[in-house]
């Protein structure tokens, strides 16, 4: 299992050894990464991986991705909704076997785990 967790727009990621090969591990992250950069939070403009809603990515050695993300708000009108596009987002890329999305709020999301270019996006930079 590979795992990558999410600090402020990628930064702090640590990754575990993995069953597949790195070439192919650094491939499917930089995919999964892209794919949940086509994800836009429809309140900011700015994807929900910038904007450090993305705390954990594992990727599985049977190549199942495993993501844990939360939203800028508990209360947010897309709650229900977000976990499906990531998911159809993440599916899109090749070589992996499923995406499984969880919804978590611990710790709480914060403007601090926002990337410079979101805080840019959102005009707080």
């Amino acid at each position: 299992m590979s795992e990558v967790s999410e600090g402020t727009g990628g930064a702090n990621a640590a990754v575990v050894e993995s069953a597949i090969p790195k070439e192919e591990l650094a491939r499917l992250t930089d995919d999964i990464i892209s794919a949940l950069k086509t994800v836009y939070d429809p309140e900011i403009p700015a994807d929900i991986y910038e904007l450090g809603l993305i705390y954990k990515i594992d990727i599985e050695d049977n190549r199942e991705v495993k993501i844990d993300m939360t939203l800028t708000a508990p209360g947010c009108p897309v709650a229900g909704e977000m976990p499906g596009w990531v998911e159809n987002a993440v599916s899109t890329v090749e070589g992996i076997s499923g995406v499984e999305v969880a919804m978590v709020f611990d710790p709480p999301w914060t403007p601090e785990r926002m990337s410079e270019e979101a805080q840019v996006a959102v005009g707080w930079y």
